[in-house]
């Protein structure tokens, strides 16, 4: 992209993340996008409060992850996610096993469902968080079919049982929004956080001399002047669906 390359090259060298998640998926998907991370699970209590919705409870157990690993980072950035599917205004998670597989998918044939990942990003005593949604339609299933995809057991681990990224990718027709956020980790939204301006100057200074620190400051006064979030600080929680809908904390 114009104007980043080479401060993005300096920038990116000098970040090692910490990935505060137990899911390869996600994992694989940071890799993927050229991210240096080291893995911390975090141990907290997943379970949904009552009358909690699912944007407040993704987004409260996003937070609640990074929190958690935060202290012991050193000051490093701290990425943490949580995703759920939801379908008729029921929350989906990891089925309880492959009965309950089989009747999360008996609920999503056919459907349209929403995939919602709660992105919790800490740095320097700040947190960044938002939800992001993405519409996924599925095929329509018989029972025979559901019944042969939960016995290959690639649903157990999986928010709403299936993998759009395996073998349930057979029976996604159409993806609304974040591919990445359907795995389980919407990628872009995770950049936007980390390159927030001031994210790696500290980075940046310690590890890449007088010429990295130089075009790291080119860098992030071009994305301060060109990706200012719209309406508000970054760190407001926002739904990032197709029109973009912000929704205020609950008080």
């Amino acid at each position: 992209m114009p104007g980043r390359s080479h401060g993005a090259e300096c920038i990116i060298r000098a970040v090692r993340l910490i990935l505060a998640s137990r899911s390869p998926r996600r994992a694989r998907l940071l890799s993927e996008a050229g991210y240096e991370f080291d893995v911390v699970p975090p141990d907290v209590d997943e379970s949904r409060l009552a009358g909690e919705t699912p944007a407040r409870y993704v987004s409260r157990l996003a937070a609640a992850k990074a929190a958690a690993v935060a202290p012991g980072g050193g000051g490093r950035i701290v990425v943490a996610a949580d995703t759920v599917v939801l379908v008729d205004g029921l929350v989906l998670g990891k089925p309880a096993g492959r009965r309950d597989a089989a009747s999360m998918l008996g609920r999503l044939s056919g459907r349209t469902h929403e995939v919602l990942t709660g992105v919790a990003v800490t740095r320097g005593g700040r947190l960044l968080d938002a939800v992001e949604v993405t519409r996924v339609t599925f095929a329509a299933l018989d029972p025979a079919r559901i019944a042969w995809y939960a016995a290959t057991g690639e649903p157990d681990d999986k928010a709403g049982a299936y993998a759009a990224q395996g073998i349930g990718s057979r029976f996604v027709e159409r993806i609304e929004g974040s591919y990445a956020n359907v795995v389980g980790l919407p990628v872009a939204l995770v950049d936007r956080f980390v390159w927030e301006p001031g994210a790696d100057s500290e980075g940046a200074r310690r590890r890449g001399g007088r010429g990295c620190r130089r075009r790291a400051a080119v860098v992030q006064s071009e994305r301060a002047a060109a990706h200012a979030p719209p309406g508000g600080p970054a760190d407001d929680l926002a739904y990032r669906g197709g029109d973009r809908r912000r929704a205020a904390r609950p008080g």
